[in-house]
């Protein structure tokens, strides 16, 4: 409904500017403030007040008496209040967030005919997924979802670099040392085991025997070249250590969850020979030269100082070169390409802009969301260049078990704490607890960096994932406790500020999820999640919807409000990424 509201609001105030001779480039469509009585309102008048040559408010008015409703659906009425012009909805607005909002998939928006790629994580396999990476799953998992609902088709790729040096040390390495030279794994999984093999080779290479590195130095470089060949047998002797890796880090990221669509890898693209093509049409190039028997391109053009080298001096391509490869089999094969990036990538994205640009790419096919470090409590940055120490398992664990810990604390009548069996204390404590860390780092502008804190998590009456899934769990509960009773949705029973309040910000879901998709920002639908729990709290608070004391068809409409706001908490959540426990 608000979507359909704000079309109409927007064709309304693009017609009576046009009438009126104002130009029609900037409507100003927005929110008006809490306390003012209208689902949208126009600032427009601002805009025109030194070509009308009078003051906002009197623009305004002049507006607002230009604007014609006769075929409007939604929009009731246009008013002036000061400098802007507000809109109220009709009763069909509301009667038809209601009745939409009792299906179980509302806030899903019809098919854009539009595909997606959103590649996130691509964290190198060489062990466990480390907390450095917690952002990049968990915003880049949130935006794929925002796109799913948006009505995108949405593949989640994730990048594998199997071809790099990173990669030759470890299969070298893996190939090369016995499980008796190596310490106990951190935990009993395929990640944990073989990234001894990799720590043990780097020990080896740094402070080895020098003809015994120089040796395993040669063998690396073969491995290399192998590769970059296109050597079959290479291919495999590489891919029985990256599998085994990447098995043990998905399901790591599996409890986030963040699961992906594609794993695509970077030797697909030496497999198919087109990293060599892409090196030939850089090399034919006006902006390319060689130095010190490397190949590189000349980006002063693109205002980039550093130059982009694409072909190393033996010969060998680059991890960069290959990724050109890839952005252009994403070019040809989706209509828009998301890549989630840590901010000190920064550079590497404006450069291999420029080198797509130079290979005669459409570039604005490709988009970066670009995210700041988080910090964990104490000051430690959860940046993996700095590193830690601290797998993405222990802090999944973590929050585990001091969600457990709160929820046992709050085991008393108040909450209902009789009805909860041991199960039920260990699944809330696992939904409580993984949702608190998603929430947490999904909640906030990828921009800005953040600091971890326990506290503020996994507080049950805070900006926290608890403090929804509660409200999400406490409307499941008022509609068990209604079993038998039918759903009216007739809105005009709902004639309270508090019921009124409630049907507005569930008729609003849908316009959010489209913002949210439109400006890349999961976190929109995590703010609005948050303040929709307050609204739908202070209707809790004030309207009983059960009782003797309540008008049975009252009672029949505040049930169809309740389902209404269940199934925006609930898709709300699942936006996000987070569940949605139906007790706690």
């Amino acid at each position: 409904m608000f979507i359909a509201f704000r079309r109409e609001v927007e064709a309304a105030v693009e017609a009576a500017l046009d009438d009126l001779g104002y130009p029609t480039e900037d409507l100003g469509i927005e929110e008006p403030p809490a306390d003012v009585p209208a689902v949208l309102a126009s600032s427009v008048a601002f805009r025109l007040a030194g070509e009308a040559q009078a003051p906002p408010p009197e623009v305004a008015a002049e507006i607002a008496d230009a604007v014609d409703l006769a075929d409007a659906e939604y929009v009731a009425d246009a008013s002036p209040q000061g400098p802007y012009v507000n809109f109220t909805p009709s009763k069909a607005y509301f009667d038809g967030a209601l009745e939409d909002a009792q299906e179980t998939d509302w806030g899903r928006l019809p098919d854009a005919d539009t595909s997606v790629v959103v590649e996130h994580t691509s964290a190198n396999p060489t062990g466990p997924v480390h907390v450095g990476r917690a952002r990049n799953p968990i915003l880049g998992d949130a935006l794929a979802r925002v796109f799913d609902y948006a009505g995108y088709d949405v593949t989640r790729e994730y990048y594998v670099n199997d071809a790099g040096r990173q990669m030759a040390v470890f299969t070298w390495a893996y190939e090369t040392f016995d499980e008796s030279d190596l310490p106990e794994p951190g935990r009993e999984k395929d990640d944990y085991e073989l990234v001894r093999y990799y720590r043990k080779g780097n020990e080896f290479l740094e402070d080895g025997d020098p003809e015994a590195v120089e040796e395993a130095e040669a063998e690396i470089a073969a491995i290399i070249e192998g590769l970059d060949a296109g050597d079959e047998a290479t291919y495999e002797r590489v891919e029985e250590v990256v599998d085994q890796v990447l098995g043990g880090m998905t399901e790591t990221l599996e409890r986030l969850p963040a699961e992906f669509d594609e794993f695509v890898k970077e030797t697909r693209f030496l497999r198919d020979d087109s990293t060599h093509e892409v090196v030939e049409r850089l090399q034919d190039s006006e902006y390319a030269y060689e130095e010190e028997d490397a190949w590189q391109l000349d980006l002063e053009e693109w205002d980039i100082e550093q130059s982009f080298v694409f072909l190393r001096s033996d010969d060998t391509t680059l991890y960069t070169t290959r990724d050109l490869a890839h952005h252009e089999w994403k070019f040809d094969t989706f209509d828009y390409a998301i890549t989630v990036l840590g901010e000190d990538q920064e550079l590497h994205a404006n450069k291999l802009n420029a080198a797509l640009d130079i290979l005669g790419n459409d570039t604005d096919q490709l988009e970066e969301v670009f995210y700041a470090w988080v910090n964990l409590p104490g000051g430690e940055s959860m940046s993996t260049r700095q590193g830690t120490g601290v797998d993405m398992d222990d802090l999944l664990d973590e929050a585990v078990s001091r969600a457990e810990d709160a929820v046992r604390s709050r085991l008393d009548d108040r909450i209902r704490g009789d009805d909860l069996t041991e199960d039920d204390v260990e699944r809330i404590a696992r939904q409580v607890g993984i949702g608190a860390v998603r929430y947490d780092i999904v909640s906030k502008q990828p921009t800005k960096a953040i600091t971890f804190d326990w506290e503020d998590a996994l507080d049950f009456e805070g900006q926290s994932a608890p403090y929804v899934q509660y409200a999400h769990a406490r409307a499941c509960g008022i509609a068990a406790e209604a079993d038998g009773l039918d759903p009216e949705l007739d809105a005009g029973l709902l004639d309270t500020p508090e019921e009124r309040d409630l049907l507005e910000a569930i008729a609003r879901f849908p316009g959010v999820v489209e913002e949210a998709a439109e400006d890349r920002e999961p976190h929109q639908v995590a703010t609005f999640a948050r303040e929709f729990v307050d609204t739908f709290n202070a209707f809790y608070r004030s309207r009983h919807v059960l009782g003797e004391d309540v008008d049975d068809d009252v009672a029949a409409a505040r049930l169809a409000l309740v389902n209404a706001a269940q199934h925006t908490l609930a898709n709300a959540l699942d936006v996000l990424g987070i569940e949605a426990p139906e007790s706690m």
